[in-house]
């Protein structure tokens, strides 16, 4: 496996966490928005 392989592995290794990090936070800012306004009510 050559240097260049490698590296494009890494990035879309990164890319593909900071992707699913992404979504998991606004999806647990949104869950919790909408629990803080069922609660309000």
């Amino acid at each position: 496996m050559d240097s260049g392989f490698f590296s494009h592995v890494v990035l879309w290794v990164i890319g593909g966490l900071a992707t699913f990090g992404a979504i998991a936070a606004v999806g647990a800012l949104f869950s919790l928005g909408r629990n803080a306004s069922y609660k309000k009510h």
